[in-house]
């Protein structure tokens, strides 16, 4: 089994992502979480891979604020949405694009990182931790590490909440595959122990998207978008708001003498 490559799907994939009210949440909860991991670092410009980024939503971001940016991504229609958003930026931002799997990232090609991103990667990956652990060679001692990844208690009790028992007894494999439904979603708790695994000192968790996926269809007349993503970003480090979570954003620290 391959993993997954959205070339086929850029500009679906794109508009699901941020192009909705469920992509502002994403953006809201993520850049908050990112500005609090900057503000720990040295006040310097920073070298950040951004894996598997996409068209780089975030990597452009960074790039804004002086940050060295790798962008990379299996996907070339992916990294040409991307440069296309570059080129229209009106000040100049230091990004590369790399073509290619993060499998094949090495340190010996690319140098070591002060920041990694990995957002909604590791749960389309046939092997997540032997690639997350090679992808940790890049990291720099110090340096911090941002992983979001699709949480599998939420695909259940989603499931479950909707009737879709025969989904859960199989173990949430459907019979009709979705193009956008993660293939390998996780446990939080088999994220954490990675993370001791890899010697990274936890920095906060965060989940995305803890209200917007359990919502009343029937919405008062006076609802407010704005008001929601307060909401999400309020309830989004509460339990047990958090474990229900549909992504879950765990940021750690390298130890310095790894």
């Amino acid at each position: 089994m391959q993993d997954k490559n959205f070339d086929t799907l850029v500009g679906k994939f794109a508009n699901n992502i941020y192009g909705t009210p469920k992509g502002e949440i994403r953006a809201a909860v993520m850049w908050r979480d990112l500005q609090e991991m900057l503000a720990t670092t040295e006040k310097r410009p920073l070298r950040i891979l951004d894996a598997g980024g996409g068209f780089g939503y975030f990597s452009l971001k960074l790039a804004r604020l002086g940050h060295q940016v790798v962008l990379c991504d299996i996907s070339q229609k992916m990294l040409a949405e991307a440069k296309r958003h570059i080129d229209a930026e009106p000040d100049a931002v230091d990004i590369s694009l790399v073509h290619s799997p993060i499998q094949a990232l090495s340190s010996e090609e690319l140098g070591q990182f002060d920041l990694i991103l990995c957002h909604a990667v590791a749960e389309w990956l046939t092997d997540a931790h032997s690639t997350l652990t090679n992808l940790l060679t890049l990291l720099r001692p110090n340096g911090l590490f941002s992983l979001m990844f699709y949480n599998v208690d939420a695909m259940r009790f989603h499931a479950l909440i909707s009737g879709n028992f025969d989904f859960v007894n199989n173990g949430l494999k459907a019979r009709k595959k979705s193009r956008l439904s993660p293939d390998h979603p996780l446990e939080i708790a088999t994220v954490q122990q990675w993370f001791d695994e890899w010697q990274l000192t936890t920095l906060g968790m965060s989940g995305v998207r803890v209200i917007h996926d359990y919502m009343n269809r029937r919405l008062p007349e006076d609802f407010s978008p704005a008001q929601l993503v307060e909401m999400e970003l309020k309830y989004s480090r509460q339990q047990p708001y958090l474990s229900l979570a549909r992504y879950v954003h765990l940021m750690g620290r390298k130890a310095r003498g790894c």
